[in-house]
């Protein structure tokens, strides 16, 4: 053979395709499951039911845990202001006594002191304000066992029995909370004269 310098063409082979699968008659040999009887899938539908009853409820009980959780944090903190606004009331008490005292003063040195010790008042009830606290004005009202303390009666022609005739201490409250009810003196008729 003589060597020629065209090239001879290589004859390229043909991959082999992978064989086309053929359906298969199911063998005779596999087992064939019995259907399951209608009782037991409806005992496993109530059971799936049951389970999901107890997760809606075990939903529903965590959720109320986290509002009183944080309902509980929210007094708490009540609680923690309530212990001082407390030991705070007798020193409002007193800084309104001596304000009371220079105002009944005839002293002309004694405006100054009457002036420091108002702005003293008014920063400190600016204070117990912002925290909550409220005053209970019981003058005139109605005596409520609820909100007042009856520390004695007095015979009254000019406020109906039953009402407050006066205040001797206020009341205070944190929001809705009762701190120190208001000491009140109250009103009652006058008896009658004895008759001759």
């Amino acid at each position: 053979m003589k060597k020629t310098g065209i090239p001879t063409p290589k004859t390229e082979t043909a991959e082999a395709a992978p064989p086309i699968p053929t359906a298969k008659a199911p063998a005779a040999s596999a087992p064939v499951l019995p259907p399951q009887p209608l009782e037991e899938l409806m005992a496993r539908a109530a059971k799936a039911d049951e389970h999901w009853d107890r997760l809606l409820r075990t939903s529903a009980d965590f959720e109320n845990f986290k509002k009183r959780a944080a309902r509980e944090r929210v007094e708490a903190a009540q609680s923690a202001n309530a212990a001082l606004l407390q030991k705070l009331l007798p020193v409002l008490d007193h800084f309104e006594m001596a304000q009371t005292a220079a105002q009944n003063a005839k002293n002309d040195k004694l405006a100054s002191l009457q002036a420091g010790i108002a702005m003293i008042q008014q920063q400190i009830k600016g204070i117990l304000a912002e925290t909550g606290l409220e005053e209970i004005d019981a003058a005139g009202k109605p005596f409520d066992p609820m909100l007042h303390e009856a520390v004695s009666q007095l015979e009254s022609n000019d406020v109906p029995e039953g009402c407050v005739l006066q205040q001797i201490r206020k009341g205070y409250k944190l929001r809705d909370r009762l701190l120190r009810p208001a000491a009140v003196v109250v009103a009652k008729k006058p008896s009658a004269p004895p008759a001759t």
